[in-house]
């Protein structure tokens, strides 16, 4: 195993919580066959139940003038590496959980609440669907390895 970057912040969609940016949360428990705890999401489309997202997508955003808060991109697991360099299929272990990319999100128009540019800006560079393969916890400052 390789230890890609780490964790960089971690944020979770609650039932009372709606639209961006998505809260910062103290931890993200995955669970298989289920999605995140507590996350508005769960039990919904189970090959889209975590968005990874690099912080290079925050940072092409910034180089065009906008400025985004962490977690207005719907992420789940904010990382300091770029997701888009891996092919869908592959899997990232944080801490005892197990992800597996299974898409490229798609960039949706709601982001132009930010700025009317940014859907296409960030047109295939948004954010990585996954999948649970193993349960577990994901801290903040956790190391990423590809499996």
């Amino acid at each position: 195993m390789m230890i890609l970057g780490e964790v960089l912040e971690i944020f979770s969609a609650t039932k009372e919580s709606s639209g961006l940016p998505r809260p910062k949360v103290v931890n993200l428990n995955l669970i298989e066959n289920h999605g995140i705890e507590f996350d508005k999401f769960a039990k919904k489309n189970l090959d889209q139940t975590v968005m990874i997202v690099g912080i290079k997508s925050y940072q092409l955003a910034k180089a065009n003038n906008i400025d985004l808060e962490l977690g207005s991109l719907g992420e789940n697991i904010l990382v300091d590496f770029d997701p888009h360099d891996f092919k869908v299929g592959t899997c990232f272990k944080i801490g005892d959980a197990v992800i597996q990319t299974t898409q490229i999100c798609t960039v949706c128009n709601h982001l132009s609440v930010f700025d009317k540019n940014l859907p296409k800006l960030l047109k295939g560079q948004r954010g990585i669907y996954c999948k649970i393969i193993k349960s577990g916890k994901i801290l903040k400052n956790m190391n990423v390895e590809e499996l």
